[in-house]
């Protein structure tokens, strides 16, 4: 009776753990890793809420890491956390990277089946490339903002705000253009909105000839370059002036803030979102910040993991999902942080 009754407390035992381990490989199963270019940033926390937004929808665990800072120094501490969630066997991998270097990992995702989704300004051409060429990309879609469209939108409303401004102007109307950097990124949202603001104005028989677009191009935000471009197109006789990032609106506005009534008159346009930018947007004197192009950050993280599950589970995937850019201004504002489309900090 003893023998039959250890027997069965084995059995017992050997089911259990049996069962324990299909518990854990199940969960591995149903986790997606999301590896974005930062963490504590307010862009990157919508992200995050989107992402986990779509993995409760779904059905899976998300795990979201980032690095903290986008800078070169910063580049082992993400590959490490891309390595630790190959090494983990997680079913999905969303991933923006901060630079090259990733193509042997996303190999590995390759040979294991894990599909993998870049977002945001996604994985560097360079790791792209050497993934065509070996065979083994396992990149199936890729989910980003238009930055080039969302710019559009940007110059769509601010000329609507300009446009009695230009017609009325009795010599050349100069609306200046400071881009934020030198990567597809900057080049898009400049050439975005001044493409969209000249088939506008030239469409225009009010303002068609009488306007003037000037383009400030910076490497990064150092050294106050951007206070910098704002000078420069001042001294052109800029009246009003478009801002391609945040890091722009946060350097113009404190140049601003220090600098009396000096730019009062100009009327500016920005992109993406933050407090600054927020309680700037909501002044009532000063120069006037008009409104604002942002990012659907939540959406970019919903949507980012949405791909993921769909590729894990054999569904349909989009190659490419393009996340319209959001206006806003001083009416609207309250509304839209309220449905996450703006962020602030």
């Amino acid at each position: 009776m003893k023998k039959v009754l250890s027997l069965v407390l084995a059995l017992v035992m050997i089911l259990c753990l049996s069962a324990s381990m299909v518990s854990c490989g199940g969960t591995d199963e149903k986790t997606i890793a999301v590896v974005a270019k930062g963490e504590s940033h307010a862009f990157w926390q919508a992200v995050k809420a989107g992402a986990e937004a779509a993995g409760e929808k779904y059905g899976y665990k998300i795990t979201f890491r980032g690095p903290a800072s986008e800078s070169a120094k910063d580049l082992p501490s993400q590959m490490e956390m891309v390595q630790s969630a190959l090494s983990n066997n997680v079913s999905g991998l969303v991933l923006a990277t901060i630079g090259e270097g990733y193509a042997s990992m996303l190999e590995q995702a390759y040979d294991k089946k894990i599909p993998v989704v870049q977002f945001d300004s996604g994985i560097w051409k360079a790791d792209v490339d050497t993934l065509n060429k070996d065979g083994k990309n396992p990149i199936i879609s890729a989910v980003a903002t238009s930055n080039y469209n969302a710019a559009g939108v940007a110059a769509e409303n601010f000329f609507a705000a300009l446009k009695a401004d230009i017609a009325a102007s009795s010599g050349k109307y100069i609306i200046g253009v400071i881009q934020h950097d030198e990567t597809t990124t900057g080049v898009d949202r400049a050439k975005g909105f001044m493409d969209k603001f000249t088939a506008l104005a030239d469409a225009d028989p009010s303002t068609k000839g009488k306007y003037e677009l000037a383009l400030e191009v910076k490497p990064d935000d150092t050294n106050q370059q951007y206070k910098a471009a704002l000078e420069a197109l001042v001294e052109k006789r800029a009246k009003a002036v478009f801002m391609c990032n945040e890091g722009v609106v946060k350097q113009v506005s404190d140049a601003i803030a220090a600098a009396g009534d000096k730019y009062n008159a100009v009327k500016f346009c920005g992109y993406d979102a933050g407090t600054k930018q927020i309680n700037w947007m909501k002044a009532t004197s000063g120069a006037k910040l008009v409104g604002s192009v942002a990012q659907d950050s939540f959406n970019i993280g919903y949507n980012a993991v949405e791909q993921c599950v769909f590729a894990i589970e054999g569904k349909t995937v989009t190659p490419n999902v393009a996340i319209a850019g959001a206006w806003y201004h001083a009416g609207n504002i309250d509304e839209m942080i309220a449905k996450n489309l703006v962020y602030e900090g």
